[in-house]
């Protein structure tokens, strides 16, 4: 897991290099296109919500975007006191040139998994995912698919 996460965040540092921008301004155009392919209106507030800012620093991140041609604000079509934000042509494709061959790269290294690999891998991810954000230990229960691991027989047998 620490030789995956160092290599993320390598990937992560290129990119923000290749883009010129930090890690908030990609957070940002990631919700933008992700909100845009589900077909749905972003305000600044909303991306101040995902990014858990206040709504001065994300108007200075929009400035900055906006600036060098990664996203532009219109009004809101019914609302005059809200500002719509999206990506532009030009930030999707700079992120689609930026990153299509490290997702090529990673869809390759997936698709010879077999059934049972993709079962094994998905269950450690989202135990691991539990753990780091610490939903056991608010919650006072395991995970559930921690929890099942725990009833399962072959786990008391791996405790023995």
């Amino acid at each position: 897991m620490r030789a995956y996460r160092s290599a993320e965040m390598a990937m992560r540092r290129r990119t923000q290099e290749s883009m010129a921008m930090g890690e908030n301004e990609l957070l940002v155009l990631r919700f933008l296109t992700r909100s845009a392919a589900a077909n749905s209106a972003v305000t600044p507030i909303d991306l101040a919500r995902h990014l858990g800012v206040s709504t001065a620093s994300i108007t200075a991140l929009l400035d900055r975007l906006e600036k060098s041609g990664h996203l532009q604000r219109r009004p809101h079509p019914s609302d005059r006191r809200k500002v719509l934000v999206s990506s532009t042509t030009h930030a999707d494709d700079e992120m689609r040139d930026t990153l299509t061959g490290m997702h090529a790269r990673m869809m390759q290294a997936t698709r010879s998994m077999t059934e049972e690999e993709t079962v094994a891998v998905t269950g450690f991810l989202d135990r691991m995912r539990c753990a780091v954000a610490d939903l056991c230990g608010r919650s006072g229960t395991c995970c559930p698919t921690a929890q099942a691991q725990h009833s399962s027989p072959l786990s008391s047998d791996a405790a023995a």
